[in-house]
């Protein structure tokens, strides 16, 4: 059907969803910004000026980290291509911040697997599919080893009021839901976009340990760079934890808010919630939390998907699919 329409109507649809998608990332950052049920952008506007975070000197190096943050992430995806072809630093910025703004408003940035796999020829896009899942489990994982190191700490710490109970039949109904699982995995030929179980536990063999240790690191780096910068701005606001504790409460949130399934332009929410919780028991005031978790969605997501939508906008398809 889609080989039926003519060219220019098949054109005009492509010129669409460009625009959809750029028009739908700035509506849900204004949404965010300006329609903010928790935090008003007046008040939040005014929280910054006070603390006297639009010096020149804090702005610059709030924008440093989040370039670095965005820079491992790039470079990431570079190396992780280059099994299949070799990017410039430009090509993967395209891809790495086009791909954000197309799944700024996905449920946990699952638009980016699409969005990624469209810059290659078909007989290729299986294969990005899975080298992006792999580019953020390696995210994941150090997010969850640094998290559970962070829990355990701050359990220690703090006075954690915990339905022991509760959790404890949870963590059985999780045991018996993995289980399962896992043997029906095994008793059937379980496919993921095509593959079999099998064949990506191939394809990741192949991929070779230095490959796969190389892409941790570059993830170990980014998530420094964007940790330091939460604590940065909570020691603009005031906040006075050392460098030690607080990435305690930052490696815990992260890993809370890791687990619950959200869209990235709730993350804020999300994030905030759990932040307010972690921070409160630190005896952080409520504002400081929220403003510092807004103001890292603004750095980290909003702004390089401004920067994204003119990618988006200037998109053509591979030479073969044209």
């Amino acid at each position: 059907m889609h080989s039926s329409l003519p060219y220019k109507t098949k054109q005009f649809f492509f010129v669409l969803i460009k625009l959809s998608i750029v028009v739908g990332a700035f509506y849900f950052i204004y949404q965010k910004l300006l329609k903010n049920d928790s935090l008003d952008f007046d008040h939040f506007l005014s929280f910054l000026k006070e603390n006297k975070l639009f010096s020149t000197k804090n702005i610059i190096f709030l924008l440093f980290l989040s370039f670095f943050n965005w820079f491992f992430e790039i470079i990431k995806w570079r190396f992780l291509v280059s099994k299949i072809k070799d990017l410039s630093f430009l090509e993967a910025t395209e891809q790495s911040l086009g791909a954000l703004t197309a799944s700024l408003f996905t449920p946990n940035r699952i638009g980016e697997y699409g969005a990624k796999a469209i810059y290659y020829s078909k007989t290729n896009r299986k294969r990005i599919l899975l080298l992006n899942l792999i580019s953020n489990m390696m995210q994941m994982s150090i997010t969850v080893i640094l998290g559970c190191i962070g829990f355990v700490l701050f359990y220690n710490n703090y006075d954690l009021t915990i339905d022991y109970l509760r959790v404890s039949r949870g963590l059985i109904i999780m045991f018996v839901i993995t289980s399962l699982t896992l043997f029906g995995i095994r008793q059937s030929k379980y496919k993921i976009k095509g593959f079999s179980i099998e064949k990506i536990r191939d394809f990741v063999s192949n991929l070779g340990a230095n490959y796969l240790i190389f892409g941790l690191l570059l993830s170990l780096l980014r998530y420094a760079f964007f940790s330091f910068q939460f604590y940065f701005i909570l020691t603009l606001f005031g906040v006075e934890l050392d460098y030690f504790e607080a990435m305690i409460i930052i490696t815990t949130m992260y890993l809370l808010a890791s687990i619950v399934p959200t869209i990235s332009i709730f993350d804020v929410v999300i994030k905030g919630s759990i932040a307010i919780y972690l921070f409160g028991l630190a005896s952080v005031a409520e504002l400081s939390v929220l403003c510092c978790v807004l103001l890292m969605w603004l750095l980290n997501f909003a702004i390089p998907s401004i920067f994204g939508s003119y990618y988006v906008l200037n998109f053509n398809l591979p030479k073969t699919e044209n």
